[in-house]
């Protein structure tokens, strides 16, 4: 409706135009009168640019110096003393009714319009116009703000059922996500926990066995997720669900993994996809290297940065030996907000660090960098603006810390 009240004004203002340059280019008043409605159309359409709506004070201004000033004017210092000569002026009227009707509520409209109607016809009186045509141009300039109003109504009744059905929408498909995630979970309780615990029951494997506390311990560590998932208020945001994949992958190969969210921001999905795999990655040479079959993952934010670090307490390895991959993609200790500690290295990588290559472990293994931490981690953060961190010393553990942005 903005834009079309706009192209009604247009319209008034390009037929005044037209009759100031062929009947009143020798007077002055006219060009004043018609500088002073484009000014006035210039102001609205500005403020409501800035403010995306029609402002009601401009334009009520428009309705008292140009809707009902104006004809006055052309009739005291302009000449118009017919009703050919003041009939552009009085076109304004209808747009500036028109406006009204889209920036006024009720109440409001009816005062503008009334006032409009008394204006026109007093100017109408003055120059002698005949009956039939001020009927009509009165007509015009009510039937202006009465068609404007109505449209305003029936767009704004659409557009509130569109909002509706659009939030209906989503919720239908927040509803339908959080079923399929309680499926998925139901299945994985079935093919984990339960799978377990009638194992137990019925005799056929020994609760007391390592191999079997372990796997407790890996299925408990996903009962308490799910529990503290299910406690949270806020549905599980896009980054959340794709690291729990990645805590998941891991734990089916054996992994034990305590995963906690500390509000995590909400960033793309080519970001939490990014984070998802470099964690991976991160999880798959804990279980390889590290000489442990724990690792601890936090998912947090800070100021609009998201932040994930996984931790273990394995051998460790010593950053100052390792090769120098990694470049581009590490801090050192200078780094504000990088790998805590003194040892924070910038792609340093040893035996139980991110080093994706193969081999003996211990002190007689040079450190190298490998194809894991070049390719899966500090290559795919730096491809998404991300950055990633390594700290470790021998018999310390290794802390690896994924940032986005970096």
């Amino acid at each position: 409706m903005v834009i079309a009240t706009a192209l009604y004004r247009g319209s008034h203002l390009v037929a005044g135009g037209v009759v100031v340059a062929q009947h009143q280019r020798d007077r002055l008043f006219p060009w004043l009168a018609l500088s002073a409605a484009m000014a006035s159309t210039a102001l609205i359409w500005f403020m409501a640019a800035r403010h995306r709506r029609l402002v009601p004070w401009v334009v009520g201004l428009d309705v008292l110096v140009i809707g009902c000033l104006l004809p006055f004017g052309a009739y005291a210092w302009g000449g118009a003393r017919t009703q050919e000569s003041v009939a552009w002026v009085m076109l304004l009227g209808g747009s500036a009714s028109a406006m009204a009707a889209v920036a006024f509520g009720a109440r409001l409209l009816a005062v503008a319009v009334a006032l409009l109607v008394a204006t026109h016809l007093a100017g109408y009186l003055m120059v002698e116009a005949d009956a039939a045509v001020t009927g009509a141009h009165l007509n015009a300039l009510v039937f202006s703000a009465v068609v404007s109003w109505v449209l305003t109504w029936y767009l704004c009744r659409q557009g509130e059922q569109v909002d509706s059905a659009n939030r209906r929408a989503l919720a239908a498909e927040a509803q339908r996500a959080r079923f399929a995630e309680r499926v998925a979970h139901h299945n994985a309780l079935h093919d984990t926990v339960l799978a377990t615990l009638t194992a137990i029951a019925r005799g056929g494997v020994d609760a007391n066995t390592s191999m079997m506390r372990e796997r407790c311990a890996r299925e408990a560590a996903y009962l308490r997720r799910l529990v503290e998932q299910a406690d949270d208020r806020e549905p599980a945001s896009e980054v959340r669900a794709a690291l729990e994949e990645s805590v998941r992958a891991a734990e089916a190969l054996g992994l034990r993994v305590t995963a906690r969210y500390h509000e995590p921001p909400a960033v793309p999905g080519e970001i939490a996809l990014a984070m998802a795999r470099a964690t991976t990655e991160a999880l798959n040479n804990v279980r390889c290297h590290a000489g442990t079959g724990h690792a601890f993952l936090t998912a947090a934010g800070d100021s609009g940065r998201l932040i994930v670090t996984v931790v273990d307490r394995g051998r460790g390895f010593d950053t100052g030996s390792a090769g120098p991959e990694g470049a581009g993609g590490a801090a050192g200790p200078g780094d504000a907000g990088g790998a805590a500690g003194p040892r924070a290295s910038g792609g340093s990588e040893g035996p139980s660090a991110l080093g994706g290559s193969e081999g003996p472990v211990g002190p007689d293994r040079q450190a190298t960098g490998g194809i894991g931490l070049d390719r899966s981690v500090y290559a795919r953060m730096r491809g998404v603006g991300g950055r990633a961190f390594v700290d470790s010393a021998p018999g310390e553990g290794v802390r690896v810390e994924l940032r986005w942005p970096g």
